[in-house]
């Protein structure tokens, strides 16, 4: 076996036995046979809210338990096929298995990754938000090719997407837009894209075809489930409702069914138009709020908070978290991470694996370089 693969094997080897230190693989093992119990009780299904709790808890602990066999079982299947092929001198074989491996060792260090999700809300479904800069239709256009990018991401990891809220641009695009995505971990991920993503293009919208940079800002909050509570006054909360923008029928046109719920004390805004009925969109509105003021609560728990928010507070040059170059060439850099790929249209169709990976991996180990010069 050449000396690279070797190393590659060791590495999967290594995340392997992390995760199974972190699982605490006989005690996860023992209570996923609890929780299948569990299931086969015909009581459980009369609390409709529990079963879903305990039928979530299930299928996460057997999907990270049945990973780690699955990962060391396909590992010595293809180290096995590079013996087979080396003692054949069967080249062919020894590649696919050298693939094989390498694909492995990508799944195991994204595993390994997810298992330092461990944060206080990182395991529940998250609202992302997108609103545009200054700029008018440029930032306009920009903010909808960023949210359909993080729609793209969600649907390629089998999340759910739900739109709650959008208002549309004057001529293009959308001034602002909120989402529900919905599936394990799917907070812990996308709060690494907190932040303003800045693009550079030729301008559709210019009949001079000259280069335009543009801004949009990305806001990630935790849905608030039941294990957390935020106490909220109701005189601290200016309600207003209004008609839904966009297309949505006769109905829309005629009844104030769109809610946009204001804090007073901290200025937080939130706003649903999903459905036709206000009452519905009301409560909708009460969960977005409080989970917004509980993120607002997790960012002052972390050292850097006061810098991230201010970084939020400016959607324009200096704050950007992320630059997509599409002229004069093809770039995709993370100024945190340093991680860059000329593969743009690969990242704005959703592929964002390797740059969450590594704000992850940063903010966990530690490590990342002091400072990263941004591209023109």
């Amino acid at each position: 076996m050449r000396a690279e693969t070797q190393s590659i094997v060791e590495d999967i080897k290594r995340s392997v036995g992390l995760l199974r230190r972190h699982l605490d693989f006989d005690a996860s093992n023992a209570r996923l046979a609890e929780l299948n119990q569990l299931a086969e009780d015909p009581a459980l299904w009369n609390d409709p809210e529990r079963a879903s709790k305990v039928m979530q808890e299930r299928n996460a602990l057997e999907d990270q338990l049945n990973a780690i066999g699955r990962i060391e079982r396909e590992l010595q299947d293809q180290v096995e096929m590079i013996e087979l092929g080396e003692a054949e001198k069967d080249q062919a074989v020894i590649a696919d298995a050298e693939q094989a491996i390498a694909k492995l060792k990508t799944e195991a260090s994204r595993r390994e990754l997810e298992a330092l999700l461990s944060g206080e809300a990182d395991a529940n479904d998250t609202f992302l938000e997108v609103h545009a800069g200054a700029g008018g239709t440029e930032s306009q256009d920009w903010a909808e090719m960023l949210l359909r990018m993080f729609v793209r991401w969600a649907e390629q990891h089998g999340y759910k997407v739900e739109y709650l809220e959008e208002s549309p641009g004057e001529e293009a695009g959308i001034k602002s837009a909120t989402v529900k995505i919905s599936g394990r971990n799917a907070y812990g991920w996308l709060k690494s894209e907190n932040g303003v993503h800045r693009l550079v293009r030729i301008s559709p919208f210019d009949s001079n075809a000259r280069r335009h940079t543009s801004f949009a800002n990305a806001r990630v909050y935790p849905v608030v489930d039941d294990r957390i509570v935020i106490d909220i006054k109701e005189s601290d909360v200016r309600v207003d409702t209004m008609r839904a923008q966009g297309a949505g029928g006769q109905h829309v046109n005629k009844t104030d069914s769109a809610v946009r719920l204001t804090h007073i004390p901290t200025n937080t805004v939130v706003a649903c138009q999903a459905d036709r009925s206000q009452h519905k969109n009301r409560a909708r509105a009460w969960d977005m709020l409080r989970a917004k003021l509980y993120e607002l609560e997790l960012k002052k728990r972390e050292e850097k908070a006061a810098a991230e928010q201010a970084a939020k507070t400016d959607i324009g040059w200096g704050h950007q978290i992320r630059s997509y170059v599409l002229q004069p060439y093809q770039m995709v850099k993370d100024l945190r991470t340093g991680v860059s790929t000329s593969d743009t249209a690969g990242v704005l169709d959703g592929d964002l694996d390797q740059f969450m990976a590594a704000a992850l991996a940063q903010k966990a180990f530690g490590g990342g370089p002091d400072h990263v010069d941004d591209v023109e």
